[in-house]
């Protein structure tokens, strides 16, 4: 192969990247906007991102602990409050639910950016992405500060969190790429969206434990992508233990391949996003 060859083979693997390289102060500014667009105009302002998610945990907490009298199995992990074992697996969804649900219109909604050849679309995910991820770290702050209320203590190994992530960014970019693409030639996509994002965190961990299910059953939970994910994030901040580090690098591998399709395909038809909108 020539160098030549090596050169754009180089730039096509880092080509996805450019909104945390030469797009960096777009990218920054967008997740900003984001950020602060969502609480302006409200009394509360930002505070609304930590008083938004103490008030969904608290929801969950009586409906499930109190109302449905909810118990998680003390053999596979019970031996916490309900409330925080489940507000784990919460966090979780939450940061992808939010990416896909979004993910639909991030084309369709900034109509006056495609007409413009020179702005680049396919950072458009990043900032919903940095966005999200601003919102999980104000939701495992609420975490921890539920924890040491319920169970005076915090876990160490809670500093893994971010490794136990990692892997799932590039999934999500692909998902990103893929729906935002989807939703431009299918506008009912959005409505897709919405049910799946409710179906994963069904028929995943954050509920119900998966080893204390029938085995039928099993494979449904564990082929959804945010099983692992949530049963890792809650051995780093509840068992005390580190990471399934073998296990991460292979979901972030196969995300990885994910996400570059996703971007390849968004990249393949963006061409036609402008005749169709």
């Amino acid at each position: 192969m020539s160098m030549t060859d090596n050169s754009g083979f180089l730039r096509g693997l880092l080509a996805p990247y450019k909104a945390l390289t030469s797009r960096r102060t777009l990218t920054f500014e967008l997740t900003k906007r984001d950020i602060l667009g969502r609480y302006r105009g409200a009394s509360f302002g930002l505070f609304w991102s930590l008083l938004s998610p103490f008030l969904m945990l608290l929801i969950y907490t009586f409906a499930f602990g109190f109302v449905f009298k909810s118990k998680w199995p003390h053999e596979v992990g019970g031996d916490h409050p309900y409330a925080i074992i489940l507000y784990m697996g919460l966090i979780v969804h939450g940061f992808f639910s939010e990416c896909l649900t979004r993910s639909p219109t991030l084309v369709t909604s900034n109509t006056n950016l495609v007409k413009r050849v020179v702005f680049p679309l396919e950072i458009l995910p990043w900032p919903v992405m940095l966005s999200a991820l601003f919102h999980v770290g104000m939701n495992l702050l609420v975490f921890a500060v539920l924890r040491l209320a319920l169970e005076h203590t915090l876990c160490l190994s809670m500093l893994w969190l971010p490794v136990v992530f990692l892997p799932m960014l590039p999934l999500t970019l692909g998902v990103c790429w893929l729906f935002a693409s989807f939703g431009v030639y299918l506008r009912d996509v959005s409505q897709i969206t919405g049910v799946l994002s409710t179906a994963m965190l069904f028929v995943s961990s954050a509920m119900i434990p998966v080893n204390s299910l029938p085995s039928g059953y099993r494979v449904f939970f564990e082929i959804n992508p945010l099983t692992f994910i949530i049963d890792q994030a809650r051995v780093v901040a509840l068992a005390g233990h580190v990471p399934d580090f073998a296990g991460l690098a292979m979901y972030g591998l196969a995300a990885l391949v994910f996400m570059y399709v996703g971007y390849a395909w968004f990249m393949l038809t963006r061409r036609g996003f402008a005749d169709v909108l």
